[in-house]
């Protein structure tokens, strides 16, 4: 069975943590709905959708996948970088427990989930304000025992590893060359965002379907002439609070 943890959006979400956007008015009433859209996708790509309640004095925290990477054996809960968001830890680790024995991010590491992307056995972590090398250093430690290799990975000008690069195929990954090196990613079939649209790189794979934002246009008409299947999404509102499709959910299966 494949679970998608979710939680509601809190009507706190205008006073996101924001790095590289200029802060604009975010509906929590639209945000919500969209976040409903959102979780009827997963339902219809199989994912029995399980939500947290609400949070209502943590604004970022509909972004769940930040608090916690989750691999067959292990649920490792995060630090999260903004001292603001760890808070947001405790419910998901409840959760989480259900179905995985836990480990975790101890200070002085910080690690955010949005900087973790899995390709098989090997785990890609973004070295970013969110997320430093002592983070990914006991990332390590925690994943190794199990056979999984840990690569940081430099970003430069974007808030997380996946909102430069996530994968959209088996064999293929969606990326923005300005924003991380494209070279640690050698054997992938690699799909260039369009030009004009530097943040459509966060796409979320589940089976052979990519949930993926309505706001790209020119970038989905690319991932479609991959034979890529899209279904489209509208985030407009969340995507103000530096959030994506992959940041909504934390998917596994049990």
């Amino acid at each position: 069975m494949l679970i998608a943890i979710t939680r509601e959006v809190s009507p706190a979400i205008a006073d996101c943590e924001l790095t590289h956007l200029e802060r604009e008015p975010i509906d929590p009433a639209r945000a919500a709905a969209q976040h409903h859209e959102y979780e009827l996708c997963l339902q219809q790509l199989g994912c029995r959708v399980q939500q947290l309640p609400m949070e209502p004095t943590l604004p970022d925290s509909v972004f769940v996948e930040d608090v916690a990477i989750v691999v067959e054996e292990l649920a490792v809960i995060t630090r999260p970088g903004a001292a603001s968001r760890r808070p947001e830890v405790v419910p998901v680790a409840r959760a989480l427990e259900q179905h995985r024995p836990l480990g975790f991010i101890e200070s002085p590491g910080t690690l955010d989930g949005g900087d973790v992307l899995r390709l098989g056995k090997t785990l890609f972590v973004g070295l970013t304000r969110r997320t430093n090398s002592e983070g990914i250093r006991q990332l390590a430690t925690l994943l190794a025992p199990f056979g999984y290799e840990v690569r940081a990975v430099p970003l430069a000008d974007c808030l997380h590893l996946k909102t430069a690069v996530t994968q959209v195929a088996g064999d293929t990954l969606l990326i923005n060359r300005t924003w991380t090196d494209d070279s640690v990613f050698t054997g992938w079939k690699l799909i260039d965002v369009d030009a004009a649209e530097p943040f459509a790189a966060n796409a979320l794979q589940i089976g052979d379907t990519v949930i993926y934002p309505t706001g790209f246009p020119a970038t989905r008409a690319k991932l479609e002439h991959h034979k890529i299947n899209v279904l489209s999404v509208d985030v407009s509102e969340l995507g103000k609070a530096e959030g994506g499709v992959t940041c909504c959910s934390l998917i596994f299966f049990v």
